[in-house]
């Protein structure tokens, strides 16, 4: 006999149906073909190109704060929007990183327990029924669902290569330009690994002026750039009059698990998101705050991140270079954003990009992610799991191998 809260489940999670649909994602889909894959090739180690995480733990100056931090029994409260320190430490890393200038620590910052959570919490601040959030595709959908959530809309714009992974902001239509209140970027972009101009965020905030809408600049690989030095779209004239950025931990200090982030910007969108917080939860543990204090406090720890992942990604280049590949460097994160083939040469035809990595998990025991969003793409990161700099050679050697009799059709 079913129970009666089957009948009770929101519309928004799928009402009476929740729990009974059988579509799977493609998340999904990836982790069974893993398991299968390494089932059916007993003693054959899985190569994971397609975590998008960190796969070192956090410095050692980092987790020595923790510990001593976690001895003090002041610190045992709840943190509720934030310690002071951590505001401090937020504003002068933006200074120091950044070069962004006189961030006001008690009025312009408010901490994250994540990045995730600050672009749920968002919609609930600005989004009424009816009201459209902008988003680009590919891309995280968080605030999108949260906006739906609240009984908006969401108008994405397509990211094409054509147009280096950047938005066409005047490809929307008036009617949606007249409903939209949020602007939802990414960059350095997940997946593409795009970075943005100075002169696309200088449009960014002419544009989010002219049409009186709040952008919301998702930053969590910033401190991941190659070629150019990181970027802030608050380091543009007038960004802090029409938004905030949101800035992880996660990546550049090889914190993921630990959840701290910040928003800073405008102080009437941070202060906004801050009383959807505080009704939200009660802060992160102080004692996390005060490790992610000592980070920021360090950003040279960065640079050692970013040498391997840049080491890692030309390293990926050249391979599937040689198999005919349009790969190129990304201008940041840790990713490789590659248009997939058409098949192999006188055999299998890929109708997608998921069938195109099952295949390569399959065949190679090499896991990607598939974007079949806009084109037919796959994402490689380099944070696969290495013991050192001698394995992770010996990791690359075999991704190579792997690859190296595989004649494709583009």
């Amino acid at each position: 006999m079913e129970s009666y809260i089957q009948k009770l489940f929101a519309e928004r999670i799928g009402g009476d149906q929740f729990g009974k649909v059988d579509k799977i994602y493609k998340f999904e889909k990836i982790k069974r073909a893993k398991r299968e894959a390494v089932k059916n090739n007993p003693g054959v180690s899985l190569i994971d190109l397609g975590v998008g995480e960190p796969d070192e733990k956090a410095f050692d100056i980092v987790i020595q704060t923790l510990q001593s931090e976690a001895m003090d029994p002041e610190n045992r409260g709840y943190s509720d929007n934030g310690i002071e320190e951590f505001k401090v430490a937020a504003a002068d890393y933006m200074e120091k990183v950044f070069g962004v200038r006189g961030i006001n620590p008690v009025t312009e910052v408010n901490h994250s327990i994540g990045s995730k959570p600050a672009l749920a919490m968002i919609p609930s601040a600005f989004i009424n029924p009816g009201d459209v959030t902008l988003m680009t595709v590919p891309g995280y959908p968080v605030c999108g669902t949260h906006t739906q959530w609240c009984g908006g809309e969401v108008y994405n714009l397509p990211l094409k290569k054509e147009n280096n992974f950047l938005p066409d902001l005047q490809s929307i239509p008036a009617d949606v330009l007249k409903r939209a209140k949020v602007f939802v970027i990414n960059y350095p972009n997940n997946p593409t690994g795009a970075v943005a101009t100075a002169d696309f965020y200088k449009d960014v905030v002419e544009f989010a002026l002219k049409h009186k809408i709040v952008v919301v600049q998702d930053a969590a690989y910033a401190a991941l750039t190659y070629d150019t030095p990181p970027l802030s779209f608050l380091s543009t004239p007038g960004a802090k009059e029409v938004g905030v950025e949101i800035h992880s931990l996660s990546k550049a200090f090889n914190m993921t698990g630990w959840r701290m982030a910040f928003v800073t910007g405008s102080e009437l969108v941070v202060r906004a998101f801050a009383m959807v917080k505080d009704n939200n939860d009660s802060g992160q543990f102080k004692v996390i705050q005060k490790a992610a204090v000592t980070a920021l406090q360090h950003p040279e720890l960065t640079a050692a991140i970013r040498d391997k992942y840049r080491r890692r990604l030309e390293s990926l280049v050249r391979v599937l270079r040689k198999l005919g590949f349009d790969a190129e460097m990304p201008g940041g994160t840790f990713y490789l954003y590659v248009r997939i083939p058409k098949g192999m040469k006188g055999g299998v035809k890929f109708a997608n990009a998921e069938e195109f990595s099952q295949f390569l998990i399959r065949e190679r025991l090499v896991s990607s992610v598939p974007w079949d969003d806009v084109g037919h793409f796959v994402r490689f990161s380099a944070t696969f799991e290495s013991s050192g700099r001698e394995d992770e050679e010996r990791i690359l050697r075999e991704i190579d191998r792997r690859f190296s009799d595989l004649h494709f059709e583009f």
